[in-house]
């Protein structure tokens, strides 16, 4: 039977979108096919569903998803009664409910719906669907005091209509009333109750939603630049001493156009970083000359400049008006109000409140979930070297908003600064560093020279090598000051993980380093190894990369069975390829009797089962593998390649195995999702293990040449 999940609320203005967007991203890390269902709709467009779609990946038909627009509701309730109104909601509820695993159900929005006593509405539909009830409440300017008996009534009310209430919300509470609010509800709800702070990043609009609802012309600026978030206004009339004073971060500046002086000044000031400003907004329908547009293009690129008709009185009015919202179109502000979500409800227990069973069958958007809450769950250091490059700060930002780990980003900090100023990002919380001018570069040379005496390295000559960021990043992967790094966006394989053989080196039951990718197909997530790093391993290496794959897997909850592929499977086959592979094979038995492995095998018998069942009719791994072990790197990176493109398979890594510490490397076309997932994977490398144990100082890695991926 279809489990289905009702978020309602009690009035209008509570942010319940948030609440909607964290509950459907629990869904969807625990089954494939999750539903929608608006029961009663406004006229125009739905911006949450465009968001759900869009994000989600969702195959739904739009037209199923609303039961009824309100006049239509509001007419059919007063000509026919309430009883006719739910039975007609019922009816197209449940065909939405027969084609999917779970539903999320989105309640009514108290919003000039003409519905009497629309909350009763709502629990009788939600008993109706058989759907359990999450209840949120908005907190917005309220006492505290006020906040929580609005929030006791909710709950009672909506249990004295006999709904099944698995917990309640509290939006947009002030922030520092979030704490004690919290503790006295939780002393008085018979259900979890989670309290979530106003989030001002989320009730600002951005520089688009300005200029659109505005009717404002765009004289300068980019996509990145239109996407910025408003989070203030400041309102420039004051000479420009006085007017640089009053900027604020993220600001926009309403000045009328004629004012060349403050435009001027307030993107030379944007540009320096003192502070980063959202865009300007130009009053009056005044445009600066060509002369002064030209020179605020080339001191703050991308940054918007807007030009409006209205003086600046009824356009203030009008700003002060405006909220932003979450929609497709608004990514970034989706993943704030994800993180807001994460970090203020216990995901856990309410997921096991939802008892919604997990699907038999990872998808890649579960296996994506789950590394951000893995990796969030116990928050690690990661440092990323290419800290000026375009995708890293997007990437960055996608990992500040969704608080899923700590960030260090090397580069020359001025740089870095501006260039995240210019993409409206928001590096406050992250450390930067310059390796060119730290105080630590000294000390890591040293140690550096330590490290590689053998090798004939003095101080002098590690002085030069450790300004490297990647050898810095390394250096501070090794000694404790970060717990993993990722790399590899404009650099080479080979500079990447090069300084990770010479420093970091092998853990002593691993006797090479290696690598996988973790391949996101449309139903499930195979392991491939190795496809970046050994050339032509020999059979004791090809054991060793087979144990190192299952680990990883079982690490990242795909269960191991392991396939040792080869051009032949069984006994049908025999030469010296063949021969390594099964000899391979039998090595990883020897070692480790509890893995299921089976080898050598053809690709098409170890992952299609009608193969399998006439080619190996009795294995254990044969048609069912995850875990897919290629003989050397031509076969690996090839098929990787070939399935990553022919399928539009999401390929995940290289994820580096063997090391002692975390070193992962990306391709240099990495989008900014494979970026996002890389640094969780490295963070969840870093965590520990039970029953890991310090490893000692061992010599370099013995790995083959790595290849360029």
């Amino acid at each position: 039977m279809t489990r289905s999940v009702y978020v309602t609320g009690i009035d209008r203005g509570d942010g319940r979108q948030v609440v909607e967007l964290g509950v459907m991203e629990l869904l969807t890390r625990q089954v494939d096919r999750v539903g929608v269902f608006r029961p009663l709709q406004h006229d125009g467009p739905d911006r949450l569903f465009d968001l759900l779609r869009a994000r989600y990946r969702l195959s739904q038909d739009p037209a199923s998803v609303y039961g009824m627009d309100y006049h239509e509701a509001s007419a059919l309730q007063a000509e026919r009664g309430t009883d006719e109104l739910v039975s007609q909601l019922v009816e197209r509820f449940h065909r939405v409910a027969r084609e999917y695993e779970v539903v999320l159900v989105l309640g009514t929005d108290f919003a000039a719906t003409q519905l009497p006593d629309e909350l009763a509405i709502n629990a009788r539909l939600a008993n109706e669907f058989g759907a359990s009830v999450i209840a949120v409440v908005g907190g917005k300017g309220q006492s505290a005091e006020s906040v929580r008996a609005e929030t006791r009534n909710a709950h009672r009310a909506y249990e004295a209509l006999g709904c099944d209430v698995l917990a309640v919300a509290v939006n947009r509470v002030a922030p520092e009333e979030r704490a004690e609010i919290a503790e006295r509800l939780a002393a008085r709800l018979p259900v979890p109750c989670y309290v979530l702070p106003d989030e001002p990043a989320l009730a600002a609009p951005t520089v688009a939603q300005i200029t659109s609802a505005l009717g404002g012309t765009v004289l300068l600026g980019d996509d990145a630049g239109l996407a910025r978030d408003a989070l203030d206004f400041v309102f420039g009339g004051a000479m420009l001493p006085n007017f640089l004073n009053a900027l604020t971060p993220g600001c926009m500046v309403v000045t009328p156009g004629d004012r060349a002086d403050l435009v001027v000044g307030a993107l030379a000031a944007h540009s320096a970083g003192t502070p980063p400003i959202a865009g300007l907004l130009l009053t009056l329908n005044e445009r600066p000359s060509d002369a002064v547009l030209t020179l605020a293009s080339r001191l703050a690129p991308g940054t918007p400049v807007v030009s409006v008709a209205g003086n600046s009185f009824p356009t203030a009015a009008e700003l002060f008006a405006l909220e932003g919202k979450l929609n497709a179109s608004t990514p970034r502000k989706a993943e704030t109000a994800l993180g807001l979500f994460e970090r203020h409800v216990d995901t856990g227990e309410l997921l096991a409140r939802l008892a919604v069973g997990r699907s038999g069958h990872v998808t890649p958007m579960m296996f994506e979930h789950d590394l951000l809450e893995q990796a969030r769950a116990d928050r690690r250091r990661v440092v990323l070297p290419e800290g000026a490059e375009e995708r890293v700060l997007r990437a960055a930002d996608v990992l500040i908003r969704r608080d899923v780990c700590d960030l260090t980003l090397l580069g020359d900090t001025e740089v870095i600064r501006k260039k995240a100023a210019d993409l409206g990002i928001d590096l406050s919380s992250t450390q930067l560093i310059d390796p060119v001018t730290s105080e630590l570069r000294q000390s890591f040379a040293e140690r550096y020279a330590e490290l590689r005496a053998h090798r004939g390295v003095t101080v002098e000559l590690a002085h030069d090598v450790v300004a490297d960021v990647n050898y810095f990043g390394t250096l501070m992967v090794q000694e404790g000051l970060a717990d993993g790094m990722v790399s590899g966006s404009v650099h080479s394989t080979a500079a990447t993980i090069r300084p990770a053989f010479e420093i970091i080196k092998t853990k002593p039951e691993a006797s090479i380093v290696s690598s996988v990718f973790f391949m996101c197909l449309a139903d499930r997530v195979l392991v491939y190894g190795d496809c970046a790093v050994n050339p032509d391993p020999d059979a004791e290496q090809l054991a060793d990369i087979a144990v190192q794959s299952a680990a990883t897997a079982a690490r990242f909850g795909v269960e191991p069975r392991i396939a040792m592929l080869s051009y032949s499977t069984g006994t049908s086959g025999s030469g010296a390829d063949v021969d390594k592979v099964r000899e391979a094979t039998k090595l990883v038995r020897e070692r480790r009797p509890e893995l299921r492995i089976e080898g050598p095998i053809q690709y098409d018998a170890a992952v299609e089962p009608s193969v399998a069942a006439t080619k190996l009719p009795d294995s254990e791994v044969a048609g069912q593998a995850t875990v897919l072990i290629f003989p050397d790197l031509n076969t690996g990176n090839n098929t990787y390649k070939a399935v990553q493109r022919s399928a539009g398979a999401v390929a995940v890594g290289p994820v580096l195995q063997g090391l002692r510490k975390p070193v992962n490397d990306l391709s240099r076309g990495a989008l900014v999702s494979d970026i996002v997932n890389t640094v969780a994977i490295t963070a969840i490398q870093a965590q520990p293990v039970p029953s890991a144990r310090p490893a000692p100082s061992e010599p370099d890695a013995p790995a083959g040449r790595p290849a360029s991926v």
